[in-house]
């Protein structure tokens, strides 16, 4: 027998009414803050990614899916949502009209990673992203977005942790100083931490080993680091936040995954969900779609771990798939020839049904009826047929009674109206 590929997952009823529920949210949420959904591909050429990402990033060095195209192009399954859509931003001029668009995008990412609770090789991001606004609002509109996503599914317990990357002008002295420091303790990092010392130190304070984490507990703050205008642009989305009252906590520590992100940054942690505690996270990048080839425009969005957010739903809105409103249970051939049109007929109409053909007896069809939660069966047989009404029975009062064959549909309808 042929199984799943290892990291990957199959996600079944009645697991996908709970991603219905929160995809629907997000879409119904979003759009009320003027957000408009974009749809890009799963596979992109390979140097958007490491030009975008950064070339000595653990995504781009060792976990895309990275297989040769035609005409010696190398393609990528996306590992990130964000650089696809600033692809499209920038190759389909969404610019020229106007410079300020806010999309959403909701999809498959591919990571070769280590599989674990929560985290897959196929995962899946809820993602916003904002274009053409460089305010400090915009950043508190998305984190007030967000949080209130959240409050809409019910899920308790988060944290907002803010921190600012700086810009070109003041990040270059605190790598400096961070690499400094670093550098007298390589015996405490590891292989990985080494590596990326060289390349980008940052990326050191963002390694979940412990060992690590111990050697940069005393690390400089990029916060005591920062120009005039990163500073005034961190004071004043701590002051936004604090007017609409959204807690957060400030964590020099937090530096995100990628290389592209600027001034703020943000994750919102969970403690329901072990070591995986991020449930969503971003930041602004303001020098990204320039970098990629476009008009210079800031930017900034977030991405949501739609596989854990699920995870956090479910145990605060158990979402069962609704059973059948009606149940056809024919018995005869004729009978099934009726119940196949009115099966048909009654879900066009928008109610739910299930027919069964399988010929068993009544005894087998209320049964079955039962186990899938049916709230009501339309039983028809020879009798029936000979009558010309139809038996509807309530299953949660087993109260009955006579529909006419000749108009079955309408009066269904009726019933349920």
């Amino acid at each position: 027998m042929i199984q799943l590929v290892r990291g990957f997952k199959d996600i079944l009823p009645p697991e996908t009414a709970v991603w219905r529920h929160v995809e629907n949210t997000a879409r119904e949420h979003f759009e009320k803050f003027g957000f408009r959904e974009m749809r890009p591909p799963v596979l992109e050429q390979t140097a958007l990614f490491q030009r975008s990402i950064g070339e000595h990033t653990d995504i781009v060095e060792k976990e895309m899916y990275t297989f040769a195209g035609s005409r010696d192009t190398m393609l990528t399954l996306r590992p990130e949502a964000t650089a696809s859509v600033v692809r499209a931003y920038i190759q389909h001029k969404l610019y020229a009209a106007d410079p300020v668009c806010k999309f959403y995008t909701i999809g498959p990412m591919f990571r070769r990673e280590r599989p674990q609770k929560g985290r897959y090789r196929q995962f899946h991001q809820i993602n916003a992203e904002v274009f053409g606004i460089d305010s400090p609002y915009i950043d508190v509109q998305l984190i007030f977005m967000l949080m209130t996503y959240f409050s809409r599914l019910s899920v308790t317990g988060l944290s907002v942790h803010l921190n600012s990357l700086g810009c070109p002008e003041c990040r270059p002295a605190y790598r400096q100083k961070l690499s400094e420091m670093l550098s007298d303790r390589t015996g405490d990092l590891c292989e990985d931490c080494v590596r990326r010392l060289e390349k980008n130190p940052l990326r050191v304070l963002d390694c979940k080993k412990e060992p690590c984490r111990n050697a940069v507990s005393d690390a400089p703050s990029m916060l005591d680091f920062l120009c005039g205008d990163c500073r005034s642009h961190f004071r004043a989305v701590q002051a936004a936040l604090d007017a609409i009252d959204i807690p957060y906590e400030i964590d020099p520590r937090l530096v995100r995954g990628l290389d592209y992100y600027t001034r703020t940054a943000f994750e919102i942690q969970t403690e329901e969900l072990g070591a995986q505690n991020a449930v969503a996270g971003g930041g602004r990048y303001d020098n990204l779609v320039e970098m990629l080839g476009g008009p210079s425009q800031p930017a900034i969005g977030f991405a949501i771990g739609a596989d854990r957010l699920v995870e956090l739903v479910e145990t605060k809105i158990p979402a069962p798939e609704p059973g059948p409103v009606i149940f056809l249970a024919p018995m005869g051939e004729a009978a099934m020839e009726l119940a196949a049109k009115w099966a048909c007929l009654l879900s066009d109409a928008g109610v739910r049904t299930e027919a069964d053909f399988s010929g068993r007896s009544l005894k087998a069809l209320m049964r079955r009826a039962d186990r899938l939660g049916a709230e009501n069966v339309l039983i028809v047989g020879d009798r029936e047929i000979e009558q010309n009404e139809a038996i509807l029975r309530n299953m949660k009062t087993r109260d009955q009674k006579s529909l006419p064959m000749d108009r079955l549909v309408e009066s269904v309808l009726e019933h349920e109206g």
